[in-house]
């Protein structure tokens, strides 16, 4: 015979459950009479055949027939009055929640305009609290299946970073103008999430993005990068590493001479050196001249009609890009030209 619950409660409610489920698992048999106890910043929601129903707010109450209207109603003449009716109880916490973490799972891609398709991850908090008992308990528990806090907080971060996800891609700036645009990204984030709260029973109050940061790769093309820029006059560069491997190779030399002779040993290393440095110089200074024509003549890629094809166009200029094939004046152009010719395509 199943158990007949006279007292409904959830004691053990901490600060950070949003809900707790009466009884754990399984339906509960109530009866007239049975005694809800709500605490301070709760609310205990009737829940059955996937409905949110009546609502008890703070206090105890004492089931009747008149405090449980929409449940009786769905009964129908199967409830006497007498017999135990089955449904659960959804404790709901109405305490404001702050500092909720949210963030990408993966990297995401992101154009660049000097940087081509770079992936980035982001990071932030966000703030809410449950307005309507009865909506939470309906859209997140009878649609969705959740009712550990745990997997609702998990599907609310999905829903934050999604909209997160399409204001980036929108966005037209650089990855390093992002960060002057936190407070901008965040009003937009909020703004787009609010009414999807709202639509469950929770009041976003805030939506704050802490960081948006490359991954490790990007990070090493950007340090590399910033290296090439540094290093200015590719001649000179080259010269001083040459410079450097005669030198290297000179002191192993010279310490692998010493049984032999310093002298003889110097002799071989500095040879060697020398032609070391000739090979770097010339491989080097080869791969440069090769490169030079590409990036001052790269190949006119044919004339794309449909919004399809200059998609694949974008994304084709921007691995020439990354692989050196074209330079950055002549991407921007091209890329100017028919992100243009995009737009009106597609009205």
């Amino acid at each position: 015979m199943a158990r007949v619950f006279d007292v409904i409660e959830a004691p053990d409610m901490g600060p950070n459950d949003l809900v707790m489920r009466f009884p754990p698992r399984g339906s509960g048999d109530f009866r007239i009479g049975s005694q809800v106890i709500v605490r301070e910043s709760q609310a205990a929601v009737f829940f059955r055949d996937g409905k949110a129903l009546d609502v008890f707010g703070p206090g105890r109450h004492t089931i009747t027939t008149a405090n449980i209207p929409l449940l009786v109603n769905l009964l129908g003449k199967l409830f006497d009055g007498r017999s135990p009716f089955t449904a659960e109880v959804y404790f709901v916490n109405l305490r404001e929640f702050p500092d909720r973490r949210f963030g990408t799972d993966q990297p995401i891609p992101f154009r660049d305009p000097d940087l081509g398709i770079v992936r980035l991850r982001a990071r932030g908090l966000y703030a809410m609290q449950i307005e309507d008992p009865r909506l939470f308990v309906e859209n997140i528990v009878g649609q969705q299946g959740l009712y550990e806090s745990r997997r609702i907080e998990e599907y609310l971060r999905r829903t934050i970073v999604s909209r997160l996800l399409d204001l980036l891609g929108e966005t037209k700036v650089g990855l390093f103008d992002l960060p002057a645009l936190y407070d901008e990204l965040s009003a937009g984030v909020r703004a787009r999430v609010e009414e999807d709260f709202k639509r469950r029973g929770i009041r976003l109050k805030e939506v704050r993005i802490v960081a948006i940061t490359p991954d490790e790769e990007t990070e090493k093309a950007i340090s590399e990068r910033a290296a090439m820029g540094a290093i200015g006059d590719m001649t000179k560069y080259l010269q001083w590493k040459a410079a450097r491997a005669m030198e290297a190779a000179a002191q192993s030399g010279g310490e692998a001479g010493g049984a032999t002779g310093t002298g003889l040993g110097m002799g071989a290393g500095l040879g060697m050196g020398m032609g070391m440095a000739q090979m770097i110089a010339g491989a080097l200074g080869a791969a440069q001249q090769q490169q030079q024509p590409q990036q001052q003549a790269p190949a006119a890629p044919k004339a794309p009609k449909t919004a399809e094809e200059i998609r694949e166009l974008l994304d084709s200029l921007d691995m020439q890009l990354a692989s050196g094939q074209i330079s950055e004046n002549v991407y921007k152009r091209l890329v100017e030209k028919w992100e243009k010719r995009l737009k009106e395509l597609e009205g």
